[in-house]
């Protein structure tokens, strides 16, 4: 049931903390020094855990990174646009947006969040690029200079 804690796994899970940890701060640090920009949002806490923790998954690759959340915010915006927020737009927000990202190969599971976010904290389109886009981009770069110079493993496996 559970696995033996080894030095191995224990240096791994360190590794791949230490990369979140890092990552989030500097997200953070520009959201307090660049104070007329947002960067941070709570789905890419979850988005830590498959890049650092999982950077070998298909999920995790920067594709799936940028554009999950990309279309996913985008379709939380458009519902948001078009049906006041209900029950109901929630739910079918989140549906095309799991559904968007089945057929576009954008697969990210933090991103099924985002029309939740989008939608309950009443955000406009502004936040499709910043935190989004910007954010996701800047999470891209973090992950693969930490994964090159730290962790060592080969990230990404693919890129677009």
């Amino acid at each position: 049931m559970y696995k033996r804690l080894t030095a191995s796994r224990f240096s791994v899970a360190l590794i791949a903390g230490l990369g979140a940890m890092l990552c989030i701060t500097v997200l953070s640090g520009l959201s307090t020094t660049v104070e007329s920009f947002v960067w941070l949002m709570a789905p890419f806490g979850a988005t830590m855990v498959i890049l650092f923790g999982l950077p070998e998954s298909p999920l995790a690759q920067p594709r799936n990174i940028v554009m999950g959340h990309v279309l996913t915010t985008a379709i939380g915006l458009s519902v948001a646009s078009v049906i006041s927020v209900s029950p109901w737009s929630l739910g079918l927000a989140v549906g095309l947006a799991v559904g968007l990202m089945l057929l576009t190969d954008t697969t990210h599971p933090p991103a099924g969040a985002n029309p939740l976010v989008v939608m309950l904290a009443g955000e406009q389109w502004d936040f499709l690029f910043m935190p989004v886009t910007a954010g996701t981009v800047l999470i891209v770069v973090f992950g693969v200079i930490y994964h090159r110079l730290i962790s060592g493993h080969d990230y990404p496996k693919r890129w677009f």
